[in-house]
Order: structure tokens, then C-alpha cells, then sequence
């Protein structure tokens, strides 16, 4: 276990730590006033149980990075499974929670199958594409892999839950694009789903369907959200207040007057609103600079991989995080619709929160290894 410590990459590990802790310290403050005027429950609960999020993932990361990474192939295999069947039980008998079937109620936590889906996913294409090398001329081999996950989109989707979807076709389509199917196979398969997406979206709209609901229809709104203040433009204009509030410095740690119920749930996906209105423009422009020093690193670990399977693991979790933060910052920032979709590190949740550390403890399994391989290079080149 030593030898996997010396060989992690400290620079990502000690930027992880840093913003794990400062959303462990906003999800407090941003939390404690909805904790307990709305909720009748401790100031302290969503602090609580954010910490107790990332002491399970702690855990599980310590378990994960004992492991290589081809071994997370094998495993991954059976998680896929794992998690189509409880998307697929999870339409049948899970509860509406936020107007949306997407949690598991397990008392005082719930689990969100879709967001464990992502990272297994990453995982799963990474050493398909790595096996099957040799084979991906053959549609059958190349296209098995999209079929699977098309069939994982349209059951997030059917939740519905249209924000975690687009970021999961996304992922699956960058890792498609990155992986060493022939290119040809690759301009036809992209040609043919985009032709079947307009070929459906017209049908969808000349038979008078949309393919919206009406809860997803009404946020598209981000244009002039504050015109809406009483409605559909309530989270986003109060979140444009707190931003307008923060100023460059700030009011102060504790001192946010729109988590005040006027923003409900800021803790979650308008946690960086409340970062800025309490510690100011400039200190979310240094989280903003921390993310990309972090996507630099992981995207740095993915290029120096001695094999494809390291490196579409690195590309694939960078992709990940990127689409959150830009998701969330571009709806906050009233540049998208807002979808629901967590802010990394920042936001309270426990699957994403745990989906997160594992798929930075990917990388750095991923690091290890490559240390590892550099390091027998040298002893080899010696004894030559």
C-alpha cells in the first residue's frame, strides 16, 4: 500500500481534498437555514451526512485503488448489469421524488442509480474497446457497445430525468469518437443516429407531440428568467440576486440572505449562487481556476497511459466533470435551461458524491500503474 501512496499523483490529490472541503463547508452554510425552517431537522443534517458521503467514498476508494485497472473491466461487466436492472425496477416501483422517478427512498438516504451509471460506463466501454481491438472492423463488434447504452439513456430518460441523460450520451459519444474503431465506421454511425434523431423529432412535432414534458418545457426560460420571477424563473433570478449580492468579496461565510427559502435548496444545484453571494466573485473564480488545474491533471495522468484502456478511462472521467461544471454554471449563469444536474464537489448528494470519488480514484489506479510500468522500464534498462 506504500508503494501505491508514492505513486499517486499529489498534485490531483491535493486539489481533491482542497475542493472537497470547501463544499463540505458551503453545503453547511447553504444548508442549515433550509435544514431547519423547512425541514423541521438540525442546521447540522445535510453537513452531517455530506461528511458521511464522503467517508463511504473514502472507503471505497481505498478498496478500488488496491485493484488494477483491468480489474475494473471483469467488475464492470456485472455492475452494468446491476444498474440496467434497477433503472429498469425503478420505473416499475420507484416513488416521484422532485417530479421525477429517479431514487431509491431508503429512509434517510436515497440512491440514484443513473449517476453510478456514468462512471460504470467509462469503466465498461475503456476495457470493451481495449478487448475487442482486433475486432472492431467488424458494425457487430464496434456498435454492441452503443446499443447497450442507448438502451441506459432511454430508461434515464423515461425517469424523467433529461439533464443526466444528455451528459450520458455525451460521455458515451466522446469515448465512442476517442476510441480505435475505423473511422469510417465512425462517420456512418454518426451520420445514421443523427438522421434518425431529426427523422424522429419531426415526426414527434408534425403529429402535435412534444418530446418534453411540460415541467422539462418550462425551463427553457433562461433567456429572461427574472420576467418570471413568481414562476418558472423563481431558482434562476434569485440565483442572479445572490450573485449580484456577493459583489467581489462578499457578505461574509454565514451571512447569505437568499438561502433564506428564497432559493429552494440551495445547497444543491445553486450551491455556487451561494458561494459567490457569501465569499465573492473572486474566490468562485479560484474554484473555477482549481477545476481546471484538477481536468488539466487528469487529462496530463491520460496521455502519459501505456495503454488505451488508462488513457479512455482518464478521458472519459474528465469528460465527466466537465460536463457538470459547465452544465451547472451555464444554467446558473442563465446561458442554458437548468436541469438538475450537480455541481462537482460543491453540491450535497451522496450518489454523485461517491460516483465522483470513484471515478478520481480511477485515475489515480490509472497513475499508479503507468508510475509502475515506468519504474520496471528503468530496472530493465539497468540490468541490460
Amino acid at each position: 500500500m506504500k508503494k501505491v501512496f508514492k505513486n499517486l499523483d499529489k498534485p490531483l490529490l491535493i486539489v481533491t481534498i482542497l475542493l472537497f472541503v470547501i463544499g463540505l463547508i458551503m453545503v453547511f452554510s447553504s444548508s442549515n437555514v433550509t435544514a431547519y425552517m423547512s425541514h423541521s431537522v438540525s442546521p447540522y443534517n445535510y453537513f452531517i451526512k455530506q461528511l458521511a458521503f464522503l467517508i463511504v467514498g473514502l472507503i471505497i476508494s481505498f478498496v478500488m485503488i488496491r485493484f488494477t485497472t483491468k480489474a475494473y473491466g471483469v467488475f464492470s461487466w456485472g455492475l452494468l448489469l446491476i444498474v440496467i436492472a434497477s433503472l429498469v425496477c425503478l420505473l416499475i416501483i420507484g416513488q416521484t421524488k422532485n417530479q421525477a422517478i429517479s431514487w431509491y427512498d431508503l429512509g434517510p438516504i436515497s440512491i440514484q442509480p443513473s449517476e453510478f451509471a456514468k462512471v460504470i460506463t467509462i469503466v465498461w466501454l475503456a476495457v470493451y474497446y481495449e478487448t475487442n481491438l482486433k475486432s472492431l472492423k467488424s458494425y457487430m463488434k464496434s456498435l454492441f457497445p452503443l446499443g447497450i447504452c442507448g438502451i441506459i439513456a432511454l430508461l434515464i430518460f423515461l425517469q424523467p430525468d433529461l439533464g443526466t441523460t444528455i451528459i450520458y450520451i455525451i460521455i458515451v459519444a466522446a469515448m465512442f469518437m476517442a476510441s480505435p474503431i475505423p473511422k469510417l465506421i465512425k462517420f456512418k454511425t454518426v451520420f445514421g443516429l443523427v438522421g434518425l434523431a431529426f427523422f424522429a423529432g419531426v415526426v414527434l412535432f408534425s403529429s402535435g407531440k412534444g418530446l418534453l414534458l411540460e415541467r422539462q418545457a418550462e425551463r427553457f426560460n433562461f433567456k429572461n428568467p427574472c420576467s418570471k420571477l413568481l414562476s418558472t424563473g423563481n431558482q434562476v433570478c434569485n440565483g442572479y440576486i445572490a450573485i449580484n449580492n456577493g459583489g467581489l468579496t462578499g457578505v461574509g461565510l454565514g451571512n447569505s440572505t437568499q438561502k433564506y427559502l428564497y432559493l429552494p435548496e440551495p445547497y444543491t444545484d445553486f450551491i455556487f449562487a451561494i458561494i459567490i453571494e457569501e465569499m465573492g466573485v473572486l474566490f468562485g473564480i479560484g474554484i473555477i481556476l482549481l477545476y481546471i488545474f484538477l481536468l488539466y491533471r487528469v487529462l496530463y495522468i491520460g496521455n502519459k497511459s501505456k495503454n488505451n484502456r488508462g488513457k479512455a478511462m482518464c478521458y472519459g472521467v474528465a469528460i465527466y466533470i466537465f460536463l457538470h461544471i459547465a452544465v451547472n454554471l451555464l444554467g446558473l449563469f442563465g446561458m442554458m435551461p437548468m436541469t438538475g444536474v450537480p455541481l462537482p464537489f460543491m453540491s450535497y448528494g451522496g450518489s454523485f458524491t461517491i460516483c465522483l470519488i470513484a471515478a478520481l480514484t480511477l485515475v489515480q489506479r490509472v497513475c499508479v500503474e503507468s508510475r509502475f510500468s515506468r519504474e520496471t522500464d528503468k530496472r530493465r534498462k539497468r540490468r541490460a
